[in-house]
């Protein structure tokens, strides 16, 4: 098992098997797909090609969405991080996007905001990379706060799916700027 990063209470390891029971729980709640065209599994096969998906990434890119694990409970909270997007999305293709999802019971913890900004130094700091983008439903209000909130630029809004989404983007020199607007600790695990 791979740990990437963790902060004081949080451990970001790369999406196991064994996060199956986890995962169906984030991606069957109704609540958590509001914002993403309301398109929940159904079943633990359909997990299985998720988690495929992700750790194929791994393989692919070095890199792929990292769970969310409590450090006190050991708990499944969610996934956060990078996916390398080889889809042509807002005229876009093969870039690194920030994303996020937890499970209900996690949120306005300041989770997301905490562990986004770890993906971005992890990308700037470990992969080297120039920028990354991020995309939003416009109705999505934490989610494009937390966006801002890590220093993310607001550029314009598109259609993925019949979704109006915000599109974000960020540099290293634009990270390196507003490092400072987040204080939570936390260090980088060399793998």
């Amino acid at each position: 098992m791979k740990i990437f990063a963790e902060t004081d209470r949080l451990i970001l390891r790369e999406i196991l098997p064994e996060d199956i029971d986890g995962m169906f729980k984030l991606d069957s709640d109704p609540e958590v797909h509001k914002y993403l065209g309301n398109k929940t599994i159904t079943n633990r096969e359909e997990v299985i090609d998720i988690i495929n998906y992700i750790r194929q990434q791994y393989n692919d890119y070095g890199i792929g969405r990292w769970a969310i694990i409590d450090k006190e409970t050991n708990d499944f909270i969610g996934w956060t991080g990078l996916k390398y997007e080889t889809k042509l999305i807002n005229n876009h293709k093969n870039y690194y996007d920030l994303g996020y999802r937890l499970i209900k019971k996690y949120w306005g913890q300041g989770i997301a905001t905490e562990t986004a900004h770890v993906s971005l130094h992890f990308a700037f700091n470990n992969l080297n990379t120039k920028e990354i983008f991020a995309a939003a439903s416009c109705k999505n209000e934490a989610s494009n706060k937390v966006l801002q909130k890590i220093g993310m630029r607001f550029i314009e809004t598109f259609y993925y799916e019949d979704i109006k989404c915000n599109w974000f983007r960020i540099d290293k020199s634009e990270f390196e700027n507003t490092k400072s607007l987040i204080n939570k600790p936390f260090r980088i695990k060399n793998y």
